[in-house]
């Protein structure tokens, strides 16, 4: 029978588009399931602001009346904009082995860009950087940071015979934290903050995070704006996120650096999540959150979310003392293995400092691009 294309528009379909990824990846042990709810509104404009610079349709696919296959379709107008560039995103993808499956979802995608007046499409990607980007293609056999991403090993294979190419790479790191590590760090700390007149910001409540709010996304906009894929957040976009990310966040585990008052730097790390995702298994109930609660506490693995230093004391080292204080918060907490979750292949000043640490570079994921002919 042959691949239907279905554009996703009612809740109906918004639930098949998320369920099948429960479907293909059922019993995997390395796949850490989304919350179901979360995934709703991701695809909901009534709740993701993004939509509203973006042009925007997800598909699923049905082959014999059963989903096979699904994808997004998104002109991030923003970016666009930024780069001069034509591009449709793909988002989302997930398929059945099956060529036919995958290609009419490709194919879906590149004629709503055609559509928009596209002239290359490229991904996987979501409408932000702090959504889910690239597809996985080494370390099948790890388990997968909630805030990355995992895929069946067959996806590559299919992306590469549709004629992708790549365009970026991200490599992830799993680092050992050991004394001596940690006691060279904090003696460069100190080194850097008495040099700069710097002050180490810690945590004691989510409540006293949330004042910083506004100057941690600032930092993100100005830092991360040459970054490929990176839009700025607007007052929504930065609602969204901290509604999505803020009460998975441990305070023993966020740092910041000021400098006259004016914070210059931030550094979020989290206790792995995946075993507790693993359990829920999609569903956002009372056990799940005190389970969350209690992983944010007791674990042995942590998973760095998110850095941002502005941009005039990138060269200042600001990176050591916010970096010191997390090693150091971790080994109180006998968390003694960091997961660096994504770092662009390019960036070989961070990968060198990652491999000054017993290291090992375990996983890869991919944005590939393709012009639209």
């Amino acid at each position: 029978m042959s691949i239907q294309i279905k554009e996703v528009i009612t809740k109906e379909d918004r639930k098949k588009f998320v369920n099948l990824q429960f479907e293909l990846y059922k019993d995997n042990k390395y796949w850490a399931p989304p919350f179901i709810k979360g995934e709703l509104k991701y695809l909901d404009p009534k709740y993701n602001p993004a939509f509203k610079f973006s042009d925007v349709k997800f598909f699923i696919a049905f082959k014999d009346n059963k989903v096979v296959g699904r994808i997004g379709a998104i002109v991030n107008k923003k970016y666009n904009e930024k780069t001069g560039r034509k591009y449709v995103r793909l988002s989302k993808p997930e398929f059945i082995d099956d060529f036919e499956v995958s290609q009419a979802l490709i194919n879906k995608v590149i004629e709503f860009g055609k559509e928009k007046g596209m002239s290359e499409i490229h991904g996987p990607l979501g409408f932000t950087n702090l959504d889910n980007q690239g597809l996985l293609i080494e370390g099948f056999e790890e388990v997968q940071s909630v805030a990355c991403v995992y895929h069946l090993p067959y996806y590559k294979d299919h992306f590469e015979k549709l004629g992708f190419q790549k365009e970026n790479d991200w490599i992830e790191f799993q680092l050992n934290l050991t004394d001596d590590v940690i006691a060279k760090a904090n003696k460069g700390s100190n080194l850097v903050l008495k040099r700069y007149g710097f002050e180490l910001l810690l945590f004691k409540s989510v409540k006293e995070m949330k004042l910083y709010t506004t100057e941690v996304f600032d930092i993100i906009n100005e830092s991360f704006a040459k970054l490929p894929y990176v839009v700025p957040f607007d007052e929504e976009l930065k609602q969204y996120y901290v509604d999505k990310y803020f009460d998975i966040l441990n305070p023993k585990y966020v740092t910041g650096v000021k400098k006259d008052d004016e914070l210059i730097g931030f550094f979020i790390v989290v206790p792995s999540l995946t075993k507790t995702m693993q359990k829920a298994n999609g569903k956002a109930s009372i056990r799940a959150f005190f389970d969350l609660k209690k992983a944010k506490k007791k674990n042995t693995v942590a998973d760095l979310f998110l850095v941002g230093v502005k941009e005039k004391y990138q060269n200042f080292g600001v990176a050591v003392p916010l970096f010191t204080a997390i090693q150091n918060a971790l080994k109180e907490n006998g968390i003694s293995t960091f997961e660096v979750t994504g770092v662009f292949e390019i960036n070989k000043a961070v990968i060198t400092n990652w491999k000054s640490y017993d290291n090992r570079q375990h996983k890869r994921r991919r944005c590939y691009v393709k012009e639209i002919n």
